[in-house]
C-alpha cells in the first residue's frame, strides 16, 4: 500500500492539512440541486444518499457569472474571480481590442491548490471532461492532467499519463454524451485503484443537463450511473467532496421557444450605435446553449450616458439586475480590467444575447436550457464524511462552492 502524504500546504492564504486518505473533489457540471433531489427521490443514488446521511449535504453559493470556467477556476484556487481573474469563457480584451477565449492558464492570476498539493507530496490528478479546462486546471501542476474529450491523445511528458484508455479500461467518449462525464469518474476510480493518484479533481460536463430536465429517464439513468462510481471511490477509502459550478434552468416561453433578449439590438434601437455586448458563456460547445446565458457584460463607447443606459435596461421585462462597473465588480466579485461598463443579469427563464445574427439557435440539441445568472448561482455541496465542529459551524455561514476542497481536506478529521 502506498503511503499518502499528510504534509500541510497552503494556497492563496488558506492552509490545507490533508488526512492520509485519497481526497476526491468532483465538480458535477450543471448539477442544480433538483437533479440530485429527483434522482434520490427515485431511490437511484444510494451512495450519494449514504454520503449525505453520514457526512454533509447543503446548498452553497457559486461564483458569478455562473459559468464553467469561472467556477472551476474558483474551485481549484479557493478564491473568487476578482482574485483569480477568470471571469468568463470569453471576454473583450480592451488593450488588444480583441474578443478572446479565456481558456488558457495565461489568464489565471492565482496559483492552484492542486499544484501546491503536488509540491507537498500528494499524487495529484486532474481529469476534466472538456479539453478547454485542462490548461487552466493544470497550471504549474506536477502530476496527471488530461481530458475525457482527448484521452486518447494523452502523453506522459505533457499529461503525466500515457495509454489512458488502457489504464481506465474505457474508450475516449464523444463530448456530447453522458459517457463524457462517466469516463471522468471511471478514470478517478482507476487512478486511485492503481496507486497513480491520491488527490483528485474530477470535472464533469453539463451536456446532459442542457439537454434533459431532472425528471426524464435519461437524466435519472445518468445520475444512477454516476452513483455507481461514487460507491467505488468510497469503497477505496476516499473522502469525497462534490459540488457544482452552476445550476441549470429552462430558458423558454410558454410555447417552448427560446426566451431571448438581444441586448445589443435593444440598445442600438434605443440609443444608437456604440455598444459592444459580450456573452461570457461563449465557448466551442454551441450545442449546449447557442452561446446564450443569463449574464452579459456591456461595453459603452460614450461614457456620459452610462447611467441612462443602466436605468433603461433595469426597467426592461426579463432583466433582473443591472450594475455599473464599480458596483458590479464589488457585488459580483469581478476583475475590473476584464469586464464591461455594465453588467446585465436576466430572469430565471430568460437568456440575454448580442444580436439575433450572433447566435445560431439551430445548433441547439433540443430545448434551450442554460445558466449564467443569479438563478443558477446556488448549488449543492455534499461531503462524504462527518464534518468536525468547526466546519459544521462554517456550513451554517455563507460557504461557497469553491470552499469544497477546504471542507473535504480540513473539515473531515
Amino acid at each position: 500500500m502506498n503511503t499518502i502524504s499528510t504534509t500541510s500546504f497552503s494556497a492563496n492564504g488558506k492552509l490545507y492539512t490533508p488526512p492520509a486518505k485519497p481526497i476526491v473533489v468532483i465538480c458535477m457540471d450543471g448539477s442544480a440541486d433538483e437533479y440530485l433531489d429527483t434522482t434520490l427521490a427515485h431511490d437511484r443514488m444510494p451512495n450519494l444518499k449514504k454520503m449525505a446521511l453520514q457526512g454533509y449535504r447543503g446548498m452553497v453559493r457559486g461564483a458569478l457569472p455562473s459559468f464553467t470556467n469561472v467556477n472551476n477556476s474558483s474551485i481549484v484556487t479557493g478564491v473568487s474571480p476578482a482574485v483569480h481573474g477568470i471571469c468568463g469563457n470569453f471576454f473583450y480584451d480592451v488593450q488588444k481590442d480583441q474578443e478572446v477565449m479565456m481558456n488558457s492558464s495565461e489568464y489565471l492570476r492565482a496559483d492552484t491548490l492542486l499544484a501546491a498539493a503536488a509540491n507537498a507530496g500528494r499524487k495529484v490528478a486532474v481529469v476534466t471532461a472538456k479539453e478547454k479546462l485542462r490548461d487552466i486546471l493544470s497550471y504549474k501542476l506536477n502530476g496527471i492532467a488530461f481530458s475525457a474529450e482527448k484521452a486518447d491523445q494523452a502523453k506522459l511528458e505533457t499529461h503525466g499519463i500515457e495509454n489512458a484508455e488502457e489504464v481506465i479500461g474505457h474508450k475516449t467518449p464523444a463530448i456530447y454524451s453522458a459517457e463524457a462525464s462517466l469516463f471522468v469518474l471511471r478514470a478517478g476510480v482507476a487512478l486511485i485503484e492503481k496507486g497513480l493518484a491520491d488527490f483528485l479533481y474530477l470535472s464533469l460536463t453539463d451536456y446532459m443537463q442542457h439537454t434533459y430536465a431532472p425528471d426524464t429517464e435519461e437524466s435519472l439513468a445518468f445520475y444512477e450511473a454516476q452513483d455507481i462510481e461514487l460507491g467505488k471511490m468510497l469503497a477505496l477509502g476516499a473522502v469525497i467532496g462534490a459540488t457544482a459550478d452552476h445550476g441549470m434552468n429552462a430558458k423558454v416561453k410558454a410555447d417552448g421557444s427560446p426566451n431571448v433578449l438581444f441586448i445589443e439590438t435593444m440598445l442600438t434601437e434605443k440609443f444608437g450605435t456604440g455598444f459592444r455586448v459580450i456573452c461570457p458563456i461563449t465557448d466551442p460547445y454551441v450545442k449546449h446553449h447557442g452561446a446564450l446565458g443569463s449574464y452579459v457584460a456591456v461595453h459603452v463607447e460614450n461614457g456620459s450616458n452610462i447611467n441612462d443606459v443602466k436605468n433603461w435596461l433595469a426597467q426592461q421585462p426579463g432583466i433582473t439586475e443591472v450594475y455599473d462597473k464599480e458596483t458590479g465588480c464589488r457585488i459580483l466579485e469581478q476583475p475590473a480590467d476584464r469586464t464591461g461598463d455594465l453588467f446585465v443579469l436576466s430572469a430565471r427563464d430568460v437568456v440575454v444575447g448580442k444580436t439575433a445574427a450572433d447566435h445560431d439557435l439551430k445548433a441547439l440539441d433540443g430545448t434551450l436550457r442554460s445558466h449564467g445568472g443569479r438563478y443558477e448561482e446556488m448549488v449543492p455541496l455534499v461531503v462524504s464524511h462527518p464534518l468536525n465542529s468547526l466546519y459544521k459551524m462554517k456550513a451554517q455561514g455563507d460557504p461557497r462552492n469553491f470552499d469544497v476542497f477546504d471542507f473535504a481536506v480540513n473539515g473531515t478529521h
